[in-house]
């Protein structure tokens, strides 16, 4: 006879973020982000993924870089090679699996109402079939680079595919209200890639914060007013950063630099969260 399925923990009475650990990318060339190395304090980079808790529902940000089925050696930190379309090479270092990470939250994959992405690249998508009986929240932009003829050279589509017929909702707004009580949002802030969205969370005792996705990589990016050099539009990037710059400060907003290792490392990882 098999197992009962556990059921899902009661709604919390406010929004609460979780932290996953998605392990560290190895950083790259300094100079594709405008940067030098003497004026990064750390080159490389940590990946991770958020799950938001509100009262009516739960949403997935962004699914890391190494799908579960590819974590060999779970518990043991392990440096994993990935081969992106055009033969070029990232390594992860990693210990975790995504889904371990959400059963220690009581919840589990089947529990996730949506899943949002920030972008499409590879870094971000690593176990997004996990989700892909999850409403999808997906501007169209983004959406049809996703599944085109020929692979973009910054995605393994195998990571996604499942979402090619998940039950979908396309954005046609900037900001898109996730839960109907603007405490969860979905802001368009395209450059790094056309759609690229960051996500706006107001918790009750955290404070508001926004969680920026690839808007910036490195915090010398946003000290300095860097722009990667690969980003499809860069002068679209900078305006982005601007007008999310005047929108925090009138919010009263934390970033949260998702590739910013020594800020991430600093986080509490669930099963904690944020509230």
């Amino acid at each position: 006879m098999a197992a009962l399925a556990m059921a899902a923990p009661a709604p919390p009475k406010s929004v609460r973020v979780y932290v996953f650990d998605g392990g560290k990318l190895d950083g790259g060339d300094p100079a594709r982000f405008s940067l030098k190395r003497e004026e990064m304090a750390v080159a490389d980079m940590s990946i991770a993924a958020y799950f938001i808790v509100h009262p009516k529902g739960t949403l997935m940000w962004d699914a890391a870089a190494l799908p579960d089925k590819e974590l060999t050696a779970e518990g043991t930190l392990t440096r994993y090679r990935i081969v992106l379309p055009n033969g070029n090479e990232r390594f992860v270092t990693t210990s975790r699996k995504l889904a371990s990470q959400l059963a220690q939250t009581g919840y589990s994959p089947r529990d996730i109402n949506y899943l949002a992405l920030s972008h499409y690249h590879y870094d971000h998508t690593g176990n997004a079939n996990m989700f892909a009986g999850s409403t999808w929240l997906v501007r169209q932009v983004e959406r049809d680079i996703m599944f085109p003829d020929k692979p973009n050279d910054l995605t393994r589509p195998e990571t996604y595919s499942a979402l090619k017929t998940s039950k979908t909702t396309i954005i046609k707004t900037d900001d898109y209200d996730v839960f109907g009580d603007c405490t969860v949002v979905l802001k368009l802030t395209p450059g790094h890639t056309p759609g690229h969205q960051v996500l706006f969370v107001k918790l009750a005792k955290t404070g508001p914060l926004v969680i920026s996705g690839d808007l910036y990589h490195y915090p010398e990016e946003r000290k300095l007013n860097r722009v990667p050099t690969f980003d499809v539009d860069p002068k679209q990037t900078a305006a982005s950063r601007g007008a999310l710059d005047v929108f925090m400060q009138k919010a009263g907003a934390q970033l949260w630099i998702q590739h910013d290792l020594a800020a991430h490392t600093k986080l509490n990882k669930a099963p904690a969260f944020y509230e």
